[in-house]
């Protein structure tokens, strides 16, 4: 009995060990997307709007947060 749920154990190791290999292999395929995707789209808008944007966004993470307003009478 024991020796089956060992048997059975690892046949779920080996398993989950398989699953979580697919698993890192479409991460590393997203993250290789996003960059192009992102590349892509710095070549389009031009270096220029590029560091517009840029600014844009550093200006905006520096900004203190804004609550949202539940009050409504």
């Amino acid at each position: 009995m024991k020796e089956n749920k060992l048997i059975l154990m690892q046949k779920k190791i080996d398993k989950m060990d398989k699953i979580i290999h697919e698993l890192i292999h479409k991460l590393i395929q997203v993250d290789q997307m996003s960059k192009g995707t992102l590349t892509a789209f710095q070549l389009h808008i031009g270096e220029s709007k590029w560091k517009e944007l840029v600014e844009d966004l550093k200006k905006l993470e520096t900004e203190p947060e804004k609550k949202f307003e539940t009050d409504v009478e």
